[in-house]
């Protein structure tokens, strides 16, 4: 087949995906296939979900667009105030955006206008974490620390102070204790501060519970109780960053709930619309916007497709009907179920070295070596195999490599559904384990030893 579009990969076609239902895709062919990442951890509600769609067509005929410089519309006042009513206090206010990248570029610029507002121009710098990923843009790609995606690019990025992740399985040294691990990761951070000299910084960015550069990493107990308190001490602005792990994705609506702190700035997308239409949005601290909103009175920024009233409709919809199914305790249940499936199939798979995650948001790192946790050589790009094997085997997950260091590492991410069955994830991860077995079995001997 051949094709006029800019595809991911410009050496092949993919096949062509004609229906979704539940949580299954199906190409031309009739092939179905298992989406257990929910594409790229989108996917929330999987795939032709009867009244997302209805909500659709409903705004559709009564309204699908109004440019935001004449005019706001009902369905995104009303998905605002849904988004509100159920965020951490203090985040009262949104800025609606059509995906994760727009959202991160949106919050960098609300952060550095905020401390002009308020008198201090000379915050110009942001810091942010390695083997982060905050978006494919250039401010964005700036403040990520996904090595592959921004080595070519690099010329054109803004300077931005980088730290360690928390990154448990490979940082924590030996004799460490968790809570020394995690002291150690907030000196860093204060002696980075330092560094650049605190009152030159603007936002600390961090994602709550890191995605696809990493794999599923969580934060240790007290990491972001410590990062808040360090921000607060400098006058330096958090934000959060859940285009990712958010709504819903690690059991609770927003994955900061569970760190018992509150961003300035919380960045969300993905599973916001659930794919039904492109939509991101920023939630922001009252005293935020309150300081633009007394000064010069403009956001100066915007994009033609904001609070876009479809995308607003699809939001507002996915969100309605993960409150009133219960399908946060819905991810909390399947995603204890999935861990348990993961270790019970690749927990003694001695080329796994870590499971990780929360909800149904999980990683699995791949090892040459289990014991001195040694990767792969990156020239095999098993990540890639284990991709195209799960695929061959109906089965769509989110493999990268470079995990460790940007080429170092391979992992395997793991997003299903919040609506999977329990024979659904017990399928994911049957053939999830299947695939892996047989790519590690096809490698050459040497490879694995």
């Amino acid at each position: 087949m051949s094709s006029k579009v800019i595809h991911r990969s410009l050496r092949a076609v993919p096949p062509v995906a004609v229906r979704g239902e539940g949580i299954r895709l199906f190409d031309r062919d009739g092939k179905a296939y298992l989406d257990g990442s929910g594409g790229a951890a989108v996917s929330c509600l999987g795939h032709a979900h009867p009244e997302v769609l209805a909500a659709l067509h409903a705004q559709i005929d009564r309204l699908a667009y109004a440019h935001t410089g004449f005019f706001t519309s009902e369905v995104s006042e009303a998905l605002a105030e849904h988004l509100v009513a159920h965020a951490p206090a203090g985040l009262d206010q949104v800025y609606f955006v059509s995906g994760g990248s727009e959202a991160i570029e949106a919050a960098l610029k609300l952060a550095r206008q905020y401390v002009v507002e308020v008198g201090q121009p000379q915050r110009t710098m942001f810091v942010a974490r390695r083997q982060s990923y905050h978006g494919n843009t250039l401010g964005a790609l700036a403040v990520g620390g996904n090595e592959w995606r921004r080595q070519q690019f690099a010329p054109l990025l803004i300077d931005v102070g980088r730290v360690s992740p928390c990154y448990e399985y490979r940082d924590r040294r030996a004799g460490e204790s968790q809570d020394g691990y995690t002291r150690r990761l907030i000196d860093e951070l204060d002696a980075q501060f330092q560094a650049l000299g605190p009152e030159r910084v603007i936002a600390f960015v961090a994602e709550t519970v890191v995605g696809a550069t990493a794999g599923a990493l969580p934060p240790t107990p007290g990491y972001f109780r410590g990062v808040r308190a360090l921000c607060d001490r400098y006058g330096i602005l958090f934000i959060a960053d859940e285009v990712m792990c958010g709504m819903g994705r690690t059991g609770t609506l927003h994955a900061v709930e569970q760190e018992g702190v509150t961003p300035d700035l919380l960045v969300i997308a993905k599973g916001l619309g659930g794919g039904y239409q492109p939509i991101g949005a920023v939630l922001a601290s009252g005293a935020i916007v309150d300081a633009v909103r007394r000064g010069s009175g403009l956001f100066q920024h915007g994009h033609t497709y904001i609070g876009h009233p479809t995308a607003a409709a699809a939001a507002l919809a996915v969100q309605q009907v993960i409150q009133r199914d219960g399908l946060l305790a819905a991810v909390r249940e399947r995603g204890a179920q999935l861990r348990q499936a993961l270790d019970a199939r690749l927990g003694a798979n001695p080329h796994v070295g870590d499971i990780r995650g929360r909800g149904l948001f999980m990683g699995v790192e791949l090892v040459r070596d289990r014991e001195t946790k040694a990767p792969f050589d990156p020239a095999l790009k098993l990540h890639a195999r284990i991709k195209a094997q799960a695929f061959a085997n109906g089965l769509m997950v989110y493999p990268m490599g470079g995990t460790i260091d940007g080429r170092l590492g391979d992992h395997v991410l793991i997003a299903p559904p919040f609506i999977s069955t329990a024979a659904d994830i017990d399928e994911i991860v049957d053939r999830l384990a299947r695939s892996i077995g047989e790519v590690l079995q096809g490698l050459p001997a040497k490879e694995r030893s």
